[in-house]
């Protein structure tokens, strides 16, 4: 069984590379650091809205979902982040119902990340994960990047038009909030380039 690393969620930052584009950012519990996982502009609101304790005139899907557990005796033990193959987060919500049978379901991060921080379950990755995706905040000691070098993020990835050809549509989004979350936006914007160039067909 791999071992489980709990993450908490810190933030959320918009992407200024692509409108309506944002990222969540967790980091590792006891630890330093952070994955940025893309999400749209519905579950960054909602997220947003327990974040800031905004009450809203009518509940919001994900209160809507936690109110159906609550009547349905259902209860979230924890969300489990993992990574598809096509490079695009996912999310198990681990289940137990009133009689004490587990069950796992499948969910989108974004919707498991905003139920699990209504219902103040935790929020679990792997190692693998972790190495994959993760990152270090910028510091003082590693804030200055070489012109040489702002080509490469945490994870060793190239902006090399011919070496992003090895990566999805999803990872080079993912690159893309990292770096942004990073403050390096001129890398950003680069990765940005290309990943518009690809869908354009140029």
């Amino acid at each position: 069984m791999k071992k489980r690393h709990e993450l908490k969620l810190i933030g959320i930052t918009y992407n200024q590379i692509e409108s309506g584009v944002y990222a969540l950012i967790l980091e590792e519990v006891n630890g330093a650091r952070r994955i940025p996982i893309i999400i749209g502009y519905p579950e960054a609101q909602s997220i947003e809205c327990k974040l800031q304790n905004i009450k809203t005139p009518r509940p919001l899907t994900h209160d809507l979902l936690r109110v159906i557990m609550e009547s349905f005796e259902l209860t979230l033990l924890c969300v489990d982040i993992h990574k598809l193959d096509n490079g695009v987060f996912a999310a198990d919500l681990v289940m137990q119902d009133k009689d004490g049978n587990l069950r796992h379901i499948d969910a989108r991060s974004s919707d498991a990340i905003a139920l699990a921080i209504r219902t103040g379950s935790p929020i679990y990755t792997d190692a693998e994960v972790l190495e994959e995706s993760g990152f270090l905040p910028r510091t003082e000691s590693n804030s200055v990047v070489e012109k040489e070098d702002v080509a490469q993020n945490d994870a060793g990835h190239d902006s090399n038009p011919e070496n992003m050809s090895y990566y999805s549509d999803a990872e080079i989004a993912e690159m893309i909030a990292r770096l942004a979350a990073e403050e390096k936006y001129e890398e950003a914007a680069r990765l940005q380039d290309i990943l518009r160039k690809r869908k354009n067909g140029d």
